[in-house]
């Protein structure tokens, strides 16, 4: 078993810049090998010691640092077509957290839908309330 396994995160946006900064990560053998992102103003900065890249050079990126874990932090409406990006350069295990369902020959795609497990959490509180 690896003890350290590079991810590319998919979107430099609010929740990929938090995603970046969690310091969780490395603790659990994960490092973020790479951020790119679309928006040529967030293109060149730094987050946590990371310069975000060109959405353009995502395959190269993938291929070069070996990184078989990618996540996206995307707009619904781009989630496919970077899950689709991802897996054609290697990318065997995704982590989405664009709001939507991606269909993809990765061998794992795992969903972070946050306002469905906001949901949950509230139907809980209501339950107990009412009880």
């Amino acid at each position: 078993i690896r003890d350290r396994f590079p991810i590319v995160i998919v979107g430099a946006g609010n929740l990929g810049r938090a995603l970046a900064n969690y310091r969780g990560f490395s603790e659990w053998g994960f490092s973020v090998a790479a951020i790119v992102d679309v928006d040529a103003r967030r293109i060149g900065s730094t987050i946590s010691g990371t310069t975000v890249e060109a959405l353009s050079e995502l395959e190269g990126v993938v291929r070069q640092r070996d990184i078989e874990i990618g996540i996206i932090a995307t707009p619904s409406d781009q989630a496919q077509s970077v899950g689709d990006r991802l897996t054609a350069a290697g990318v065997r295990s995704i982590l989405n957290f664009a709001p939507t369902v991606i269909d993809v020959d990765a061998s794992e795609v795992r969903v972070v839908d946050l306002s469905t497990e906001l949901q949950i959490l509230a139907y809980h509180l209501q339950e107990r309330a009412e009880a």
